[in-house]
């Protein structure tokens, strides 16, 4: 049985809700131990533990700061969480890989797990690859320095993941090394939708995710002012579930919204199955973000039936022109989505079915297993 050492920086805990990205890890870490392969995970945590969880044994280091993502290199005032977080991942990847001997590391992502899993394989001959997000190339590619890192990260492993097709080329074109295209998806609970899609207004729209300028949240609240009270009659209710660094904001502006009589309400992370029930509740997902390359929250609405109103960033252009599952904003700025409102409040959301089911196809968590396997020539 071949040995995968799963090195991560964000997997679920306690509030699966809040994992942000690492929400998809474990299902895929599961599902490659069902696949036969002997999984163990290394990820950051409140505090250090070591337990199986499933099939899966999860060695976690403790951190100063949670969730990683909001650590920024720019700002001094992180550089002593950012040290003290580099160092206890790496020693930790480390001891596992001297425990464990694992045949392959898969680095998600390629920074700073890409560079853990090098400096380890390094030192006990062991292989690595990268899964890439969006958030690796796009945001980090951008820092002088961190650049040169990262791409010497990627070239130096045996094989490179990206979860977008646009962020493959773009990890190809910094590395200078082939880089396949391997989705992130999660397993929502299989129900029929408790309330069909809605066929006519009032419809019900919404939002779930980080509450982080990068998901857009601050854009949709935006929009939302700009909307008339014709539009707002249209509009059963508007739900906004999350959290992160925006919460100040959104909790201010929202509750201006709801002063102001409008149909707006707030919820904070939501596990699985209240991520399940939320999205089967909606007539219309809204995914303003900024900068993404296919969100988890896509193929999460694909599996609900949901029909999406999403920022023209990353793939979801193009994934939404082939197959017909939603409306493409013109622009990332909140006139662009204040249209693209207005447009899905004339549209039944029941037209994008059939878009729907042949999108949800492409993201298959075996196939995704499968995917790797024969990548590193485990089949």
């Amino acid at each position: 049985m071949k040995r995968l050492l799963i090195v991560t920086t964000s997997y679920p805990e306690r509030d699966e809700g809040a994992a942000a990205a690492g929400s998809f890890v474990a299902d895929f870490a599961l599902e490659a131990a069902r696949q036969s392969i002997e999984v163990a995970v290394v990820a950051p945590a409140a505090e250090s533990s070591e337990m199986r969880e499933g099939e899966v044994w999860v060695h976690r280091f403790a951190v100063p700061h949670l969730p990683l993502s909001t650590l920024q290199v720019t700002r001094p005032l992180h550089w002593r969480h950012i040290a003290r977080t580099l160092q206890a991942g790496q020693a930790t990847v480390n001891r596992v890989c001297a425990q464990r001997g694992p045949d392959h590391i898969l680095a998600l992502w390629a920074l700073p797990s890409g560079a853990w899993a090098q400096r380890a394989g390094a030192r006990y001959e062991i292989p690595y690859s990268t899964w890439a997000l969006g958030s690796d190339i796009w945001t980090l590619g951008r820092i002088p320095g961190v650049r040169q890192v990262l791409s010497r990260v990627l070239r130096a492993a045996q094989v490179r993941f990206a979860d977008g097709y646009q962020l493959a080329e773009d990890v190809t074109r910094i590395s200078g090394r082939p880089c396949a295209f391997l989705p992130s998806t999660r397993l929502l609970p299989p129900r029929e939708r408790t309330r069909p899609l809605a066929e006519r207004p009032p419809y019900r729209l919404g939002f779930l995710g980080r509450w982080h300028p990068n998901k857009g949240v601050d854009l949709l609240l935006d929009a939302l002012t700009l909307l008339e009270d014709s539009d707002w009659a249209l509009i059963e209710s508007l739900q906004i579930a999350g959290g992160g660094p925006l919460e100040a904001e959104v909790l201010r502006r929202a509750g201006a919204l709801q002063t102001a009589g409008r149909p707006v309400r707030l919820s904070g992370y939501l596990d699985r199955m209240e991520a399940t029930a939320f999205l089967q509740s909606l007539d219309y997902l809204i995914i303003p973000s900024r900068i993404e390359s296919i969100p988890v929250l896509f193929s999460d609405a694909m599996q609900a039936g949901t029909p999406v109103i999403a920022s023209p960033v990353g793939d979801l252009p193009e994934l939404l022109r082939q197959q017909t599952c939603g409306i493409a904003l013109a622009g990332v700025d909140p006139p662009s989505l204040l249209q693209g409102i207005r447009q899905a409040l004339a549209t039944k959301p029941g037209r994008y079915r059939v878009g729907m089911a042949q999108a949800g196809a492409r993201f298959d968590l075996n196939q995704a297993v499968q995917s790797l396997k024969e990548a590193l020539n485990w089949i």
